[in-house]
């Protein structure tokens, strides 16, 4: 069920109930999707992509300041400061499934406050208030890895994009014109942050995917092409990590890349364990003296396993029970491999 009759309705009068909104969302489909979704429905106020970190912190309470909001909302951002909170002196609702956690002075959607296992994305929530733009809500579902439960409605409306019924996620990711979509919102928000909220605003203005895949409309045709400007840095790195792994006879496949090449750590990690669904992936670039790490595995819970790696090292990470991100100094990384190996 995700969010409760009542929960759905409090979060849909939040909505309704504000003139100038400012929306913090994540920088990846799902975040990308809950901010869509409840924009497009509420047609007011601005969003910002965090792109610099997985926690929300006082850093961008100047952020609130520049556009002085009358409510601020924040989807699918793991853990927010509860010093962002009290400096910015604005209603907050926060939309999102991971941790839990608690704060004070805020309106919180997480459907696992109540129900630990459910781990329905952001954008499924979102889509759960506004029940408007299917296609972007089941883009930012199935990107989260998960399949929603009207998959069947968008594939009766968009037969182009679904093919036939699927249960794995994985396979409409890379399999399905949908896939093609999913990684076509996960690569315009790379690059510079001027470049990414441009990107953004046209697809707010965007009514149907069509006008993306088949490229009918202006708007369709900036999008697809910088999808294909930055899909030509991806190919050659995924061909170096598909080698790597089929060379590794280990449990784990590690990929490391340095910071002259964009950050495709997520994507990387995400078609890895697809292609390889009996190892751990660790994809990680190098970033000044950190590496900056996806992990993912089909078949094992990670999160337990990664701060026991990480206890008394130099880093931080967290997520879902199949995918973390980790981020962690470079003279530590090798020692966290060998724990983390060790645990398996």
């Amino acid at each position: 069920m995700a969010l409760s009759k009542k929960q759905v309705a409090e979060l849909r009068e939040h909505l309704d109930n504000c003139r100038n909104p400012l929306f913090f969302f994540d920088d990846d489909q799902d975040g990308l999707s809950a901010f869509l979704l409840l924009y497009r429905y509420k047609r007011e106020g601005h969003g910002i992509v965090v792109k610099t970190s997985s926690k929300l912190g006082i850093v961008f309470s100047s952020k609130v300041k520049e556009y002085h909001p009358d409510k601020v909302f924040i989807l699918d951002i793991a853990e927010v400061a509860q010093e962002f909170i009290d400096e910015i002196k604005v209603p907050v609702v926060w939309v999102d499934h991971h941790g839990p956690f608690q704060r004070e002075n805020v309106k919180y959607f997480n459907p696992r406050v109540s129900e630990p296992d459910d781990n329905f994305p952001t954008s499924f929530l979102c889509y759960q208030a506004v029940e408007q733009d299917l296609w972007i809500a089941s883009l930012g579902s199935v990107a989260d890895w998960f399949v929603p439960p009207f998959i069947k409605e968008f594939r009766e409306k968009y037969p182009e994009l679904l093919d036939k019924d699927y249960t794995h996620p994985g396979d409409i990711i890379f399999n399905t014109p949908l896939g093609k979509l999913i990684r076509i919102f996960s690569f315009i928000l790379k690059g510079k942050y001027n470049e990414v909220m441009k990107s953004v605003k046209i697809l707010t203005r965007i009514k149907e995917p069509s006008e993306i895949l088949e490229q009918k409309t202006e708007q369709g045709k900036f999008i697809y092409k910088r999808y294909e400007k930055i899909n030509e840095k991806y190919e050659p790195i995924l061909k170096e990590v598909t080698e790597a792994a089929e060379n590794t006879k280990g449990k784990i496949i590690i990929y490391k890349y340095n910071e002259d090449r964009m950050s495709f750590t997520s994507d990387l990690s995400n078609e890895a364990v697809y292609k390889f669904p009996d190892k751990v992936i660790i994809i990680a670039r190098e970033k000044g003296d950190e590496m900056k790490c996806s992990l993912r595995a089909a078949n094992i819970l990670i999160p337990e396993r990664l701060q026991k790696a990480l206890a008394g090292l130099e880093g931080y990470g967290g997520g879902h029970e199949h995918a973390c991100g980790l981020n962690i100094k470079t003279r530590y990384f090798e020692e966290f491999v060998k724990r983390f190996e060790e645990s398996l």
